[in-house]
């Protein structure tokens, strides 16, 4: 069985095919997913999608693009996050490749959801563009090794990966990892340690080759395992089996819901 660590399939072109999704999830052996929020107004949305398939967890954040939206606070986090089935805070971060200018307000923002993570003991999901040096430093000053979390659709360096693992946090593997031109993440997915191993899809966005330039969808995460089984000398089998005792070892809480305590602890 695979995990889809990361995925949006609350968004309008895959929850108008909400059904469809999930079967071809289960044909595909893929037996649960991570549905990610990305601004407060989406919320319900996630956390509505994680209450009527038991194999669909929810997470809880604002993303470090969307600039004029509701911003949380560490209170809202922290309630909202008591919801039965959310397992995550996130994703929050920086990005200083889709925005310029001064983004005080993005590094405000990661702070806030460090705090908020740290107060209800639910791991991070972090998104970093060009921006490595200073989300790690923040997650430094945060503290935010105390919860832990992951570093997905990851695209930096090792030194950042290592950076990272050292702080307790996972590195997640998209679909980009298939890309032709992404040789130097396959050195990185090559040097990590298994056990901080994770897959994705980020759907609906970065569909792995075969499926390049198609919408993606949590059916397509077994592409990525087959990539890293090839770059690690492994079977595709192994690396499902690996990352998904990673991803119910990170989130707890969806260990203890999916009956996989025996993983976590």
């Amino acid at each position: 069985m695979f995990i889809d660590s990361h995925c949006h399939i609350d968004f309008p072109d895959l929850a108008a095919r909400e059904d469809e999704v999930l079967a071809n999830m289960q044909a595909q052996q893929v037996s649960h997913a991570l549905c990610v929020s990305v601004n407060i107004e989406q919320w319900p949305r996630v956390t509505g999608m994680a209450e009527r398939h038991a194999n669909v967890f929810a997470s809880l954040g604002v993303h470090p693009d969307y600039e004029d939206v509701t911003e949380p606070d560490v209170a809202q986090l922290v309630d909202m996050s008591a919801h039965p089935r959310v397992v995550a805070i996130g994703e929050t971060g920086l990005d200083y490749f889709r925005l310029t200018g001064d983004l005080e307000w993005q590094r405000k923002r990661f702070r806030t959801h460090i705090r908020a993570a740290r107060e209800c003991g639910k791991p991070l999901i972090i998104h970093t563009r060009s921006s490595a040096e200073d989300t790690l430093a923040i997650m430094r000053e945060e503290r935010a090794h105390e919860v832990g979390g992951v570093m997905h659709c990851f695209t930096e360096t090792l030194e950042v990966a290592e950076a990272a693992i050292d702080m307790g946090f996972c590195i997640s593997f998209s679909g980009i990892v298939t890309f032709k031109n992404a040789q130097q993440l396959r050195d990185v997915a090559k040097a990590i340690p298994l056990a901080s191993m994770l897959i994705e899809t980020d759907s609906p966005y970065l569909a792995p080759v075969p499926y390049r330039g198609k919408m993606n969808e949590p059916a397509f995460v077994p592409h990525v395992a087959a990539e890293l089984a090839k770059v690690r000398g492994m079977t595709v089998e192994e690396v499902g089996r690996v990352t998904s005792d990673n991803f119910f070892r990170l989130f707890h809480d969806a260990a203890r819901l999916a009956g996989r305590e025996e993983v976590a602890a």
